[in-house]
């Protein structure tokens, strides 16, 4: 055999290294999956669909994306690792062929004020160094134009320890750009004192109106009664100068109280301390109402809100300041850097106009770069995100989304499918956990889950092609095509909400009546204005309950049956019939497992390497004391009860001698979201995003409001789901309430009484209203990117 002819035949068999084009996953068993075995084609786009709560989430983030984090944490030596979050091992047998995974999730960014567009990517750092390039007059480094960075002066004798120890004369000097009036926010707090007490009375009697601060026994009033700085029986009003500065602004010194060394110091720092350095959201409700009552934060007079010193605001490029170049929205700013050119920044400018033009591309043009980072939705965090990966040169990585069409009109949709298959051209395997049927059918792979959610759910149903899953007979296969029709009559106004000259962000003097008792849907490109309208410029006092897309807050020990307020009713009632008292059916409480204190598990530390939490075996997992589990309600003891779904719990707590109506009611609320699946007691850290927001509206499905705002309530919805949605908004509109949804999904703006749309384009382009009417009008009419997009849906 001649040489060349078996160089041909080496080279028709496949290298080694070409087999392995397949991600294997066999016997994954993380949260409620059971034994699911897969093989998902690499360098493909593979799109996981399924009900919401049917393992998703729990396959493509908790199982294969968590196990290529930790084997990369893994390559770190073991000094490096205790610096990072340890990661256990997922629940699965096989996990073969991973590659790196970059995860793009809908994680909202960190609410800090100080985080902006600009600082969450790289292009603030970029600015700051062509302003320090640039800048003219130059004020220093890059640092001097950073509002996070503070000026520094230091001055003394530093000794060397080298050789002969020597005193030396040393100064030190940092310029920063921070705002010294308010510290980089932006903002500055003012406190409302006649808030805090009512000047014609006297401490003893009982000027303070600070929620917990009785005048005759507590001891933080008697602190300032007794401290010798103030006369207690003369009207606050009639204090001197020092006396009222005394009261208000004192330093902390120790006084003594009947007889008690105590703390005395100003009431203006001991608010700030006590109230305004918690959490807003973790305070109970009345403690919350007083500090929105006595605390406004107004615009910092000194940086007008741009949180730079003058220095830093005063070197300019041409006629543009860095503060300037902040407050740009970013397509406009990526036309001025274009504009720019200079041979010695060449580089930096290279690679400014690549970050800004991603953020044009991916849809953001209209947001700017000192938008604060907390005020961006979960879709907008997620695509702000991938803007530090479109431009990378990463190949054969695996990029995982969640959801990356949520937020985004029908118009924006295609952008983002067009982003999905380059990033897959470049030679990634691309994971996308999603819903809409038209990020679906770009699809060159579909792993369907279900068939159900929860315990009814986590099998694979169907694995194949878009086409197979149409053809099969799976929940997502049957409703892949549904579309809803629109109504052929709409339900008359009982009123008016009226919104007149609004301004918030980037609304134009808008004017528009809101109309009550009917199915509003407010409509729009992302960014065109419309959670500006609504959550910004409705009027005070108009008796309107929000359910918007803040993550809820809560630990593992919280669960649905405790964030409804569900386990007060429960609790009750097992003491009524047991003659003991509620405190006991607690695991946070009374009733916890002396060993586990009530969390059912016991957790190993175990330094750099993952803890193990492994069941408690006192209490075998269920949370509380042998003894109260002897107590009954129905035949069924406490931990029985919480491992009861909702629809089980709902026929136990309806009927017989475990009858409770309070908790029935609260019940029918959670099977009316589509919730029935859901164990009482299972932790909300186990929840999907999608659940998370259906719990929360059951729960203000019981407040008094008579105007209900839902803000993308299709947001983690399966197909199917959409339906049961839009008949419990029915519901809420049939019983009397006003229902204005701010939404882009087709199918509830063809169920929609009214229309409002805006635009016509996002930032500045947007802002207006650009229809109003019934959603026939806005298919016949066709003159907006809305009405093309439903006429298109609706097929008209």
């Amino acid at each position: 055999m001649s040489s060349a002819r078996r160089t041909d035949q080496q080279a028709a068999a496949p290298h080694a290294a070409d087999s392995h084009d397949l991600i294997r996953v066999h016997g994954a068993r993380e949260n409620n999956l059971k034994d699911v075995s897969i093989e998902i084609p690499k360098r493909r786009l593979t799109v996981f669909t399924g009900v919401s709560g049917s393992g998703k989430s729990s396959l493509v983030f908790n199982t294969i994306a968590a196990e290529s984090q930790r084997l990369i944490n893994e390559t770190y030596s073991a000094f490096v690792q205790g610096f990072m979050p340890t990661l256990a091992r997922p629940e699965v047998d096989v996990l073969d062929g991973l590659t790196t995974a970059i995860i793009v999730d809908q994680q909202r960014m960190g609410a800090d004020p100080r985080s902006t567009v600009g600082t969450a990517t790289d292009a603030n750092a970029m600015l700051r160094i062509l302003f320090s390039r640039l800048g003219d007059p130059h004020i220093g480094p890059p640092s001097a134009y950073s509002f996070n960075t503070a000026s520094v002066r230091a001055s003394g004798a530093i000794t060397v320890e080298r050789g002969n120890k020597k005193a030396v004369k040393a100064t030190y000097e940092r310029t920063g750009g921070m705002c010294t009036h308010c510290e980089g926010r932006g903002k500055v707090s003012d406190i409302d004192l006649s808030q805090l007490y009512d000047d014609s009375k006297s401490l003893a009697e009982g000027a303070f109106t600070i929620p917990g601060w009785k005048s005759d026994s507590q001891w933080t009033v008697q602190v300032y009664a007794q401290s010798g700085f103030v006369d207690p029986d003369k009207p606050i009003r009639e204090y001197t100068e020092k006396e009222l500065r005394d009261f208000l602004y004192g330093e902390p010194v120790k006084v003594k109280v009947s007889g008690v060394n105590l703390t005395y110091e100003g009431l203006i720092p001991k608010i700030q301390k006590s109230f305004l350095s918690k959490d807003k959201e973790a305070m109970q409700p009345h403690i919350r109402a007083f500090v929105e009552r006595a605390v406004t934060f107004t615009t910092c007079p000194e940086c007008d809100g741009t949180r730079l010193s003058e220095g830093a605001r005063s070197s300019r490029i041409g006629k543009i300041s860095i503060a300037d170049a902040c407050a740009m929205e970013i397509r406009d700013l990526a036309e001025w850097v274009r504009g720019l050119d200079d041979p010695s920044v060449a580089p930096l400018l290279t690679a400014l106009r690549d970050t800004l033009d991603s953020f044009v591309e991916i849809g953001l043009g209209y947001l700017s770069l000192d938008r604060p980072a907390g005020t961006l939705s979960g879709g907008e965090a997620q695509r702000v995100k991938m803007i530090r990966h479109l431009g990378s040169s990463l190949t054969d990585t695996t990029y995982v989304f969640d959801e990356p069409t949520i937020g985004l009109h029908p118009h924006d949709i295609q952008r983002m499918n067009d982003l999905l298959l380059r990033l897959r051209d470049k030679g990634n395997t691309v994971l996308v956990v999603e819903h809409k049927p038209e990020t679906i059918a770009i699809a060159d792979h579909v792993v369907d889950l279900g068939p159900g959610a929860g315990t009814a759910g986590g099998t694979v149903c169907f694995e194949g092609t878009v086409e197979g899953l149409r053809a099969g007979d799976t929940v997502t296969g049957r409703h892949l095509d549904d579309r809803s029709s629109l109504k052929e009559t709409v339900r008359e106004s009982t009123g008016t909400l009226e919104i007149r000259d609004a301004t918030t962000h980037n609304l134009q003097g808008v004017d528009v009546d809101v109309p009550l008792g009917v199915l509003c849907v407010v409509t729009g490109v992302a960014g065109s204005g419309k959670s500006s309208l609504i959550h910004g410029s409705v009027p005070a006092g108009a008796d309107v309950v929000s359910v918007d897309q803040s993550p809820i807050k809560g630990s593992r020990r919280s669960n649905p049956a405790t964030y409804t307020g569900l386990l007060d009713p429960i609790r009750k009632a097992f003491a009524k019939a047991n003659g003991v008292k509620p405190a006991l059916f607690s695991a946070n409480s009374e009733g916890a497992c002396p060993t586990c204190n009530g969390a059912g598990v016991i957790y190993t530390d175990l330094a750099m390497m993952a803890g193990v939490a492994t069941p408690c075996e006192d209490c075998e997992g269920k949370r509380f004391q042998p003894s109260v589990l002897e107590y009954r309600l129905g035949g069924r003891d406490i931990s029985e009860v919480l491992a009861m779904s909702v629809a089980q719990a709902e026929e136990f707590f309806g009927t017989g001698e475990a009858r409770t109506p309070a908790a029935h009611k609260i019940l029918d609320r959670l099977a009316d979201v589509g919730l029935g699946y859901l164990t009482l007691g299972q932790p909300l850290t186990t929840l999907s995003g999608g659940e998370r927001q259906r719990l929360k509206l059951a729960t203000h499905m019981g407040d008094k409001g008579g105007v209900y705002v839902l803000d993308e309530p299709t947001t983690g919805l399966h197909l199917a789901d959409v339906e049961q949605l839009l008949g419990l908004l029915d519901r809420l509109v049939d019983a009397g309430k006003s229902v204005i949804v701010i939404e882009h999904h087709q199918a509830v703006m063809a169920h929609a009484d009214w229309i409002i749309d805006l635009g016509p384009g996002a930032g500045h382009d947007g802002g207006r209203i650009v229809f109003e009417g019934t959603p026939t009008d806005l298919v016949a009419d066709r003159s907006t990117l809305t009405g093309e997009h439903l006429a298109a849906y609706v097929g008209a």
